[in-house]
């Protein structure tokens, strides 16, 4: 895939660009046709969620430092960040059963010491009680699954939009016409009978 042309900023700012000032010139009106001129707004219930509202913000950063900061992309970009605060739930969510599993290992091997050492305890209750915890464990085990399926999810739609923003962007500046549009020669027209 070839690398896809220089915005007018940067080769502006390079000065060393082979292009024309009528190409530059037909190039900046071209990236100006493409922009809205309103900024990006945060939605509603992207301001109240705070890992949203946090995403928003650099994202916002990044856009306009770039100078992509368009109300265009604001409907992906907003869903962009609810999705990212969703994963960081759900990846709380994880982490807070990872650490129930390894407290209940630990204190499941101290209660099968404690049954042990007890006389009236039977091998019949031991088994009992470790055949529960086991049960506990393998529920524990599929939250933290469907946790990960969810999450997983999420990260592809995430992927995905991450893609068709760079995308759109970099399809946005090859849609600008790169050279100025030549007018034939009138002599020549008239020689090959066009006028």
């Amino acid at each position: 895939m070839p690398t896809p042309s220089k915005p007018f900023k940067v080769l502006e700012g390079e000065k060393k660009s082979h292009r024309t000032k009528a190409e530059m010139k037909l190039r900046e009106a071209g990236e100006k046709e493409l922009s809205t001129d309103i900024k990006l707004k945060e939605r509603k219930e992207v301001r109240q969620n705070k890992k949203a509202h946090k995403e928003f913000k650099r994202i916002e950063k990044l856009l306009k430092n770039i100078d992509k900061n368009d109300a265009i992309y604001e409907a992906v970009i907003n869903r962009y960040c609810l999705l990212q605060a969703e994963c960081g739930d759900l990846e709380e969510r994880r982490e807070e059963c990872y650490n129930l599993i390894s407290e209940l290992r630990e204190e499941q091997n101290e209660l099968i010491e404690e049954l042990k050492e007890r006389e009236d305890c039977t091998t019949e209750q031991l088994t009992d009680y470790k055949l529960e915890y086991a049960k506990s464990i393998a529920k524990m085990m599929g939250s933290m699954l469907a946790i990960d399926k969810q999450m997983s999810s999420k990260r592809k739609m995430l992927l995905d939009i991450e893609k068709e923003n760079i995308m759109t962007i970099a399809s946005a500046l090859r849609c600008i016409p790169k050279k100025e549009k030549k007018e034939d020669n009138p002599l020549l027209k008239v020689l090959r009978g066009e006028a």
